[in-house]
């Protein structure tokens, strides 16, 4: 075996696996499928990677072996900018992408297959994980729907090429694909907000679902739920298992949250012990306050540019709700112990997140592992530790 990260190395999907392995991401069950799936055939040749401030596009024509490079290595892969619309020279809105391998490697772990399952994967993308899920189960139990058409459809056409033929379909995958209903295994490969009931109502009790969950404000984390059913129906509960963050569904903005042209603009101006450091980068304490004040959005700039980087830095934390069209900007000052904080709007989000930060310091920090989610019907509930803990919602 070749030592991970071997300085000038080639990179090929042999040296990747290797790394994969090396690294623990690959169950024993999983490297015969790794092995089989070769990235280079699944990658589009037309990439976007990242620049200053977006995605620059990489032809494989213009320089194969930095594109070959890129794809034998474990980072992720921009496909598809602007919706599909255009592929522009440059861009700054990405819309789909091929996952990073080890990323990929911990979803099909957590799903926790057995020979014989059936598999929902939603998300198709590149075809990686449909063709992985075939070599590990079969073909004939795997279903895969993805959103966009053109996608849809290059990916059929990879798939066919390479002799694997999954049932694929195009459609809204936050519907699931009732036609092959039920499934013992659901795969989602983008974020949500709300796992859809839809995903539930299509796996057997017993099963699992596998998602990218993410609130406005922190993206995001990787969820495992288990299905049931008791006296009062069926269910699905679990916890988060680790980070995640992953392209939204289609319809959810990932465009930056408007913000005011200036602060001259607040009717509101006072002093927070709100330190916007402990928000921009302590992450236990966004994704607290992500799911404490649901729909509130966070932007950090600096004087000088670019977002927030250590607590020695200036910058200002602009906290939005974009239901209330309120907003709240809070100064950071190295050493200071208190912040200035200007804000609009019917809603004070200055306090709402003072209140959510102050649950989470008296329950100890809690990492982002210690949280779960049980959903029952059209009903999610949130919860710390255990699920009789729930996490008390802000609203507004």
């Amino acid at each position: 075996m070749r030592p991970s990260g071997t300085a000038g190395a080639e990179r090929t999907a042999e040296l990747l696996h290797d790394e994969l392995v090396a690294g623990g991401y690959l169950l024993p069950e999983w490297e015969g499928p790794w092995r089989a799936v070769d990235r280079e055939h699944f990658v589009p040749e037309r990439v976007w990677v990242p620049d200053p401030d977006g995605y620059r596009r990489l032809d494989r024509a213009d320089d194969p072996a930095r594109w070959r490079s890129l794809v034998h290595t474990d980072t992720a892969l921009v496909t598809q900018v602007e919706g599909g619309a255009s592929e522009p020279e440059f861009s700054r809105h990405p819309t789909s992408s091929a996952s990073m391998p080890r990323m990929v490697a911990r979803l099909m772990a957590a799903l926790g297959t057995a020979d014989g399952n059936t598999v929902l994967e939603i998300g198709t993308g590149v075809g990686i994980g449909a063709a992985l899920l075939g070599e590990r189960l079969g073909d004939d139990r795997v279903t895969s729907v993805e959103v966009d058409p053109r996608i849809g459809a290059r990916v059929a056409d990879v798939l066919a090429r390479s002799g694997r033929h999954p049932h694929l379909g195009v459609g809204d995958g936050t519907a699931g694909w009732p036609e092959r209903a039920p499934y013992d295994r659901l795969l989602s490969t983008f974020a949500v907000h709300r796992v859809p009931w839809a995903w539930v109502d299509q796996t057997r009790p017993g099963g699992r679902i596998v998602t990218p969950w993410a609130s406005a404000f922190y993206n995001g984390v990787l969820l495992a739920l288990d299905v049931g059913e008791d006296a009062e129906g069926k269910f699905a509960a679990g916890r988060v298992i680790g980070d995640a963050a992953f392209m939204w569904e289609r319809g959810l903005s990932t465009e930056p949250p408007e913000l005011p042209a200036h602060t001259a603009s607040a009717t509101v101006q006072r002093t927070t012990r709100l330190d916007p450091w402990q928000l921009a980068g302590d992450r236990d304490a966004a994704f607290a306050v992500g799911l404490l004040v649901p729909g509130i959005t966070g932007h950090v700039t600096r004087p000088y540019g670019g977002g927030a980087e250590t607590p020695l830095d200036n910058f200002t934390l602009t906290l939005t709700d974009p239901g209330s069209g309120s907003w709240a900007a809070i100064e950071h000052v190295v050493d200071a112990e208190e912040f200035t904080a200007r804000a609009a709007g019917p809603r004070d989000i200055v306090t709402d997140v003072e209140q959510a930060v102050a649950w989470w310091t008296a329950n100890g920090r809690p990492t982002r592992t210690r949280y779960g989610l049980t959903v029952r019907g059209d009903a999610q509930t949130a919860w710390l530790d255990t699920p009789d803990n729930s996490v008390p919602v802000i609203t507004f």
